[in-house]
């Protein structure tokens, strides 16, 4: 077993509140890497994380938190508070948490490592609360893998008011930076009309063959995207029987891109294909546009606060990450200052929304990344709610930004 967290030197300033923090963490283990085995063992895909969020909900309940649940109009949205002993005059800090699983996958992004992290930073918060003036804000925040839940719950104005919002995420390194591209979701929908596939197929429209002429052209378009661009999809709806010309098919895309005014023009020419496959095959297409992500606007004075409070755990940050992927978590950072840091919780490369991350989400490593993440997130924290200088720098950093 690694040294508890609690005998280890904090960096500081606040080094013996960052110490509480640690053992508050520690003496959480077994509650926080249950909580995170219990939500890995029992899957749940976006808006349906019910089990996972009542368990969240019940940990911050008993650590003297006020929870909504629901919070806003998305069943399975957190919101958890608890105010300083000094009052609420300082500022208000987000601690967030992810908790949705992949479909056919499970925790294949592990998420249940974000779930109990998140839970975890805020219990040891709680436990220092006397200490604070301001505000302990816990969001739990569903959807990430689709349907972007956190930009609901911003429209809902559940991050009104926050000075920062905080979140870790499982990786194979440890970096603070990270660069995901911004993303939306589409599904697409062929009508077509049946007919016998062998006696009278010219009576038929075929909304198969729409769909398949839709991936064709997607696949002829990769060739001029741009290098971090990226369109992928899957057919959810492919025709009820090899004897009937199928009348509709679904189709679930992803368009993704690092630049907003590319982002843009991919939008209107993948909308441009539906609309050729539909004219070709004589059917009728429906495009729906859903969810969205930004690009990440990392704020820095955060981050040097991070990869502080990491390296007196001997954790080094490992720069860009160069893989591309795309979170949510991209439209709080233009919303609040906010970092998005990974830690590893594998010893080699592994890819996410993979088996093999999946089952390294529920590894001692892991645990062990669990604890180390809550006591970060719970640091950082407190360096804002103990220096007005730092959360004014951060918001500093983040207006001139625009």
């Amino acid at each position: 077993m690694p040294a508890p967290l609690s005998a280890i030197q904090p960096a500081g300033p606040h080094a013996d509140g960052k110490r509480r923090i640690a053992a508050a963490v520690e003496f959480a283990r077994g509650e926080l890497i249950g909580l995170s085995h219990r939500i890995h063992a029992n899957p749940e895909t976006a808006f349906e994380e019910h089990r996972a969020a009542a368990w969240c909900a019940e940990v911050l309940a008993a650590h003297g938190f006020t929870v909504e649940l629901p919070a806003g109009r998305l069943a399975t949205a957190i919101r958890a508070s608890r105010s300083g002993g000094h009052g609420g005059s300082g500022p208000r800090i987000g601690i967030l948490a992810e908790y949705d699983a992949l479909p056919g996958l499970g925790h294949g992004c592990g998420h249940n490592t974000m779930a109990a992290s998140g839970v975890g930073a805020a219990v040891a918060l709680a436990a220092v609360a006397d200490e604070l003036s301001g505000e302990i804000i816990f969001l739990g925040t569903p959807a990430e893998e689709r349907g972007s839940g956190k930009q609901f719950m911003i429209e809902d104005g559940l991050f009104d008011g926050l000075d920062a919002a905080l979140l870790f995420h499982p990786c194979d390194r440890n970096h603070v930076d990270i660069e995901p591209l911004a993303s939306v979701d589409v599904e697409v929908t062929f009508k077509g009309l049946q007919s016998h596939a062998a006696s009278s197929p010219w009576e038929g429209r075929n909304a198969l063959d729409a769909i398949v002429l839709l991936f064709a052209s997607v696949g002829l378009w990769r060739q001029q995207l741009r290098p971090e661009a990226r369109v992928h999809g899957i057919i959810l709806e492919g025709g009820t029987a090899a004897n009937i010309i199928p009348d509709r098919t679904v189709g679930r895309f992803m368009v993704r891109s690092n630049d907003d005014a590319d982002f843009q023009a991919m939008q209107a020419r993948f909308r441009q294909l539906c609309d050729a496959a539909a004219l070709a095959t004589d059917t009728a297409v429906e495009v729906t546009f859903s969810g969205g992500s930004r690009t990440m606007k990392t704020n820095r004075a955060l981050a040097e606060r991070w990869i502080a409070n990491a390296a007196a755990y001997g954790i080094a940050d490992e720069g860009d990450d160069e893989s591309y992927g795309s979170t949510d978590m991209t439209n709080v950072s233009w919303v609040c200052p906010a970092i998005h840091p990974d830690l590893a919780i594998t010893a080699f490369p592994t890819a996410g929304h993979s088996i093999l991350f999946r089952d390294a989400a529920a590894t001692p490593q892991a645990d062990e990344t669990v604890l180390v993440a809550a006591t970060l997130v719970a640091q950082t924290a407190y360096d804002l709610f103990m220096d007005a200088d730092l959360v004014e720098a951060a918001w500093r950093e983040f207006r001139k930004d625009g």
